[in-house]
């Protein structure tokens, strides 16, 4: 059975309406009964209000926009797809040349679907992706999962997998508990501060190293990888380490804007 580890990173609604329609839906706290206050509060408060709301969207896959996606096959080095501007097109590209590479690895002679890994990627990743798809009109491989469960066939999660289907554990607490090297530098939330500062390789590279970590806590929790050593009772207990982060460039994607 063919391996797919991926991981995705999203940005908030790029949609002029969508702010709009977030702003004219503030409302001022219940405890402002006279409307000189409910005008001055809102006066004060509605566009941080609304900028958090909108922040909010990058995990809304109705709304959001997936700006890389990062995937490793089997024991492949992490390459990445990922847009070169904010447009509608630039995603659709992304999504529809993912898409091209789980069709090719599905063994439909065999009835082998590939094994999808990632981390809370059951709750977050997949779902973000198939509503994507959904929202640019691009039919997803039949055997793509819609709203798996977390111990359905077809998907490993490492978070579920460890947490539990009721919890969550972060990925770099995760990494940590298993001795790998876990994030530096950089987290989810700088995500899309570097996008607006025009940094896509970077955000490219924090996501192939996102597939790196997901991927060795995969073989550690499946016993596909050696164990670290046992624990000692120093702070330089060793620690077993990754392969570094592949430098494979991003798509160039030629989509016009709009």
């Amino acid at each position: 059975m063919t391996s797919i580890v991926f991981d995705i990173e999203t940005i908030p609604a790029q949609a002029p309406w969508v702010r709009e329609e977030l702003k004219a839906a503030v409302k001022a706290p219940g405890q402002f009964k006279k409307q000189d206050s409910i005008d001055q509060w809102l006066a004060e408060n509605r566009d941080k209000e609304a900028d958090e709301a909108w922040l909010k969207t990058s995990f809304d896959g109705g709304l959001g926009q997936i700006v890389c996606i990062g995937f490793a096959i089997n024991d492949d080095a992490p390459i990445s797809y990922t847009a070169p501007d904010l447009t509608l097109a630039a995603e659709r590209k992304i999504i529809d040349d993912f898409f091209c590479v789980l069709t090719d690895a599905y063994d439909g002679g065999h009835g082998l679907k590939p094994l999808l890994i990632g981390h809370n990627h059951v709750a977050f990743d997949i779902p973000f992706v198939w509503k994507r798809a959904i929202v640019h009109g691009i039919k997803p491989p039949l055997w793509f999962p819609r709203n798996p469960k977390p111990w359905a066939d077809g998907v490993f999660d490492t978070s579920s997998q460890w947490a539990g289907d009721r919890d969550r554990i972060s990925m770099d607490r995760l990494c940590k508990i298993l001795g790998i090297p876990g994030k530096e530098g950089m987290s989810g939330a700088d995500v899309w501060p570097a996008i607006q500062r025009g940094e896509f390789d970077k955000v490219a590279s924090y996501c192939r190293d996102d597939v790196t970590r997901t991927r060795a806590m995969w073989q550690r929790m499946t016993f596909k990888a050696p164990a670290r050593a046992a624990p000692q009772d120093t702070d330089d207990a060793p620690t077993r380490e990754i392969e570094p982060t592949t430098t494979a460039s991003t798509v160039d994607l030629l989509a016009p804007a709009f």
